[in-house]
């Protein structure tokens, strides 16, 4: 984490307290303090969409708090009504009045003409794999590999399909996050990612690629790209260290079998 934030926000916190401050005060200085926090204290940017949910979260239990008595709701609600009543602050309250809408309009502004800058070099979509990995001491041929429950398609439908529910169960308990309930790249934190991740319903994607390349692609994360693959500001992690080899293999199954696309062929990647 970043400390200097860290302990700005809680010298911040000290002084409120030392000078005994209203309960509206803090409850502006959590929320503040809270979103100082997620933006500035840690040293891997959180992606905006995950900063955004949290602080929905935190709105939600500031305001549950402060409207959970009647002493509090007063509290609250006293120096509010005095600052749209009395005539002293009409002035300010004209400005706030303004500049609520102002602000809101100049975010959407702003959101909308970022700038679209290209990579400092060029980057490699889909890099060239290696010819073997290692996952959990176990070496992967990924040249002569194949997905070690695909013959099942033929050869035992009924045990196929429960490796492809298997697949769907790892997919939206890990990968749903970023690729989406329909696999197309546009999940909930899609927003914080560049580049953003892969659209598995692309018919020029899923198509292109082994299965064993997605294995490893999956296994090492953003972490294992080759230099070509950069640069690469990527939340996507070494799924190797969370997931075992064959919950990995029953995940890429369960993506070919949801988008009805077929892998590439072992005779087309070696041509």
């Amino acid at each position: 984490m970043n400390i200097l934030v860290v302990l700005a926000v809680v010298a911040a916190f000290g002084l409120l307290r030392f000078g005994r401050v209203s309960l509206l005060v803090w409850a502006g200085a959590w929320w503040v303090g809270i979103y100082v926090l997620l933006r500035f204290g840690f040293t891997a940017p959180i992606p905006a969409s995950v900063v955004s949910l949290y602080m929905g979260i935190v709105s939600i239990a500031i305001l549950a708090y402060v409207s959970s008595s009647q002493e509090r709701r007063d509290e609250i609600s006293r120096p509010l009504v005095r600052f749209m009543t009395d005539k002293r602050y009409t002035a300010f309250l004209a400005a706030t009045v303004v500049a609520i809408p102002a602000l809101a309009a100049a975010n959407v502004y702003v959101q909308m003409n970022v700038p679209l800058q290209p990579p400092l070099f060029s980057r490699t979509v889909h890099p060239a794999s290696p010819s073997e990995i290692t996952v959990h001491d176990k070496k992967i041929d990924l040249d002569a590999g194949e997905n070690p429950f695909r013959h099942l398609e033929a050869s035992s439908p009924t045990e196929f399909r429960t490796h492809v529910e298997n697949g769907r169960k790892v997919y939206y308990r890990n990968c749903v996050f970023c690729h989406g309930d329909n696999l197309a790249g546009n999940g909930m934190f899609v927003h914080g990612l560049d580049p953003i991740p892969t659209n598995f319903t692309d018919k020029g994607t899923l198509p292109m690629l082994r299965e064993t390349f997605l294995f490893w692609r999956i296994a090492k994360g953003g972490p294992g790209l080759p230099e070509e693959g950069g640069p690469w500001d990527t939340a996507m992690p070494a799924w190797e260290k969370f997931l075992k080899e064959e919950e990995m293999w029953e995940a890429i199954l369960f993506l070919y079998d949801s988008t009805g696309q077929r892998p590439r062929a072992k005779e087309e990647a070696a041509k």
